[in-house]
């Protein structure tokens, strides 16, 4: 699915004489050294790649140590990317080009690399004690390791320094400009815009002239080398993507959520409320928030994580929208916070970016195993809604419907991000504000029961009846006095009950107004190119769906009918969600955990439903999902049918 050219010219990247090839996709993996600034180097790649138009999806993988010893395989640092003409739904499976700035950067990532694919590497950095601190008995340069690969030795290290010094830059200080030139290396073999990164780089570093000179040069001098050098035999153009009109930017999971946080505020009319301990991967939503106090946000930096949900429990109770987020181990802390929240039934979003556990676990790494957490992990009958967003850029929206639930049913709402979504990062375009939903509620003013005696009086506990949700009354407002703490509530009054029968109708009410929104929330839809026809229903859930869907087209695309449905809603699922399992012969449940949401589908629609599970930190691969749907289907593989297939992500 490529066509050669010898004519092209593309940003003056061109030499003469040599082909530039056309694909229609291509991934790149840049890893270093965590100092290396490998993050930033695959961040810009990414971002000049979605100005060009193309569609991009990203998996940033980061070292779980804050800073490993340099040169060590525990201190590797790495970004891939993968950027199309067409619509694609994950980072690809394996590497074409892997970016390797030292010895322990190519061990930890070789392996990943598609064979025949393009290895560039900092060979200036291939030194005996480098090799050494990476575990290699001899140099792989040089001793075959890297047969079967294409692979260009470039000295970056050395280069950058030379082109720095008319900056009047220090030799060490020169070097760390090193990821600039393998940038501009990448800019150049893949015909990319250099404008938009020179800019960058003059806004980035304009407080830091010296460094924003020696960063420029580096860049420039890496895009200069491979179009002067003839190391190359080519380079590559990957066309702009077909997308819908519209304004797009380029979005992580947890900017997504942090924008749709504001957005549900607003569309509320409420002030936002952000109480917060730091923790991985959670800690940028907190970040992104602290710069919007313009939008009414106000965010509170806690001392631990019990304070941050006791503050915006608070909040909650004082008329704001009140938001704490977290990872597992915050999650453990908050859990008696929200069983109060349950008890008092006050709006509360809490969001979980879910990472490899238990305990500290890994930190860095991906993981989906606080669902059953999220729906039992609280002492007592303590139900509540669960959210899970698919994809970076449906953190927005689904942020917005975690806030319409607790505001709507006055419940605590758990919002089950995790690692992969919250870094890897998509194109998406803005939404109008037409497009967003009216989610306002009306606070209590005036007394809401006749008592016997002919006067009125506030009971904080008298319900809707259609959503069974309790008024929500301001502090301060005359005659609207009410009780609240953890100790259970008479029905109605909210006085301070320990009946027995009190207690259990209480308890119902709480249940029954949870799974009454299964009534106000879309019913699960089925992806089935052949209703009625497909033997096998993919289910999932949160992060799992790029791959899943990835999968599914792959064997679409050989004759094979097979059906997927992925849910937002885990609790209470959609309404139709029984049906919908029960018209399939077969069911797989893909999952970055040992099985949890195959259990809740076990016990709840007594399904004969299969696992697939993945626990490495990393997420499925779309050719992993592919060979469970044919081992579940029955169906072997015939020659011409390898599971690595370009056809992949085509839709």
């Amino acid at each position: 699915m490529t066509s050669t050219t010898t004519d092209r010219q593309t940003n003056g990247s061109h030499r003469e004489g040599a082909p530039t090839i056309d694909l229609d996709r291509v991934v790149v993996r840049f890893a270093g050294d965590s100092g290396d600034g490998m993050q930033l180097t695959g961040t810009r790649f990414t971002t000049v790649s979605a100005l060009f138009g193309n569609d991009t999806a990203t998996l940033p993988d980061f070292p779980a140590e804050i800073r490993a010893p340099a040169g060590t395989l525990a201190g590797v640092s790495a970004f891939q990317v993968q950027i199309s003409d067409h619509d694609i739904l994950t980072p690809g499976d394996a590497p074409n080009v892997l970016v390797a700035m030292n010895p322990a950067a190519l061990k930890a990532n070789i392996g990943t690399v598609a064979r025949g694919g393009i290895v560039i590497v900092n060979n200036d950095a291939f030194d005996d004690r480098a090799l050494e601190k990476a575990g290699y008995g001899s140099n792989p340069l040089l001793d075959g390791t890297l047969d079967g690969f294409r692979v260009y030795e470039v000295p970056m290290s050395s280069l950058t320094m030379e082109v720095c010094r008319e900056a009047g830059v220090k030799p060490r200080d020169a070097e760390r400009s090193k990821n600039f030139f393998a940038l501009g290396l990448v800019s150049w073999l893949y015909s990319r815009p250099t404008e938009s990164t020179i800019e960058w780089i003059a806004k980035r570093f304009a407080d830091k002239p010296q460094v924003l000179d020696a960063n420029t040069r580096a860049f420039r001098a890496g895009f200069h080398f491979g179009e002067t050098a003839e190391l190359f035999e080519s380079n590559y153009q990957v066309h702009p993507a077909t997308a819908l009109p519209g304004t797009y930017t380029d979005v992580t999971g947890n900017t997504a959520l942090s924008w749709g946080l504001i957005a549900a505020a607003r569309q509320a009319r409420l002030g936002l409320f952000l109480g917060s301990y730091p923790i991985t991967p959670a800690s940028d939503i907190l970040h992104e928030l602290s710069k919007h106090k313009n939008f009414g946000v106000r965010t509170f930096q806690a001392e631990d994580e019990i304070a941050g949900i006791g503050a915006a429990l608070g909040a909650a109770f004082g008329g704001a929208l009140g938001v704490t987020t977290t990872s597992g181990p915050g999650v453990d802390l908050k859990s008696e916070t929200i069983g109060l929240a349950i008890n008092l039934e006050l709006p509360l979003v809490v969001v979980d970016i879910q990472r490899g556990g238990p305990s500290t676990g890994l930190p860095t790494k991906t993981e989906q195993s606080d669902l059953l957490h999220a729906m039992y992990g609280r002492h007592g009958e303590a139900p509540l809604p669960i959210v899970a967003p698919s994809t970076p850029s449906q953190c927005f929206e689904m942020a917005i419907e975690a806030a319409r639930l607790a505001l709507k049913y006055r419940t605590p709402v758990i919002l089950l991000s995790d690692g992969y979504l919250a870094n890897g990062s998509e194109p998406w375009r803005l939404p109008t504000l037409a497009e967003l939903p009216d989610i306002h509620v009306e606070f209590a003013t005036e007394a809401n029961h006749s008592d016997p005696d002919g006067s009125s009086s506030f009971w904080p506990y008298q319900r809707d009846p259609v959503t069974l949700a309790r008024p929500w009354a301001l502090p301060g407002t005359p005659g609207l006095e009410h009780r609240i703490g953890g100790l259970e509530k008479a029905d109605g009054t909210g006085n301070v009950s320990y009946d027995p029968v009190n207690h259990e109708k209480m308890v119902r009410i709480r249940a029954s107004k949870i799974a009454g929104i299964a009534h106000d929330i879309p019913p699960v839809e089925v992806d089935d190119e052949h209703p009625g026809g497909s033997e096998l229903l993919l289910v999932g859930w949160g992060s799992t769906y790029g791959a899943i869907a990835a999968g599914v087209r792959r064997v679409r695309k050989r004759g094979i009918h097979v059906a997927h449905a992925h849910l937002t809603h885990l609790n209470p699922f959609p309404a139709n969600l029984g049906e919908v399992l029960a018209s399939y012969r077969a069911v797989l449940v893909p999952e970055a955990n040992t099985g949890q949401l195959v259990r809740l589908l076990r016990a709840e629609y007594l399904v004969e439903a299969r696992s697939l599970t993945k626990i490495q930190g990393v997420p499925f691969h779309a050719s992993e999902i592919e060979e469970a749907i044919l081992d579940a289907l029955g169906v072997t593989p015939q020659p011409g049918m390898e599971l690595q297939s370009p056809v992949e992500e085509a839709s």
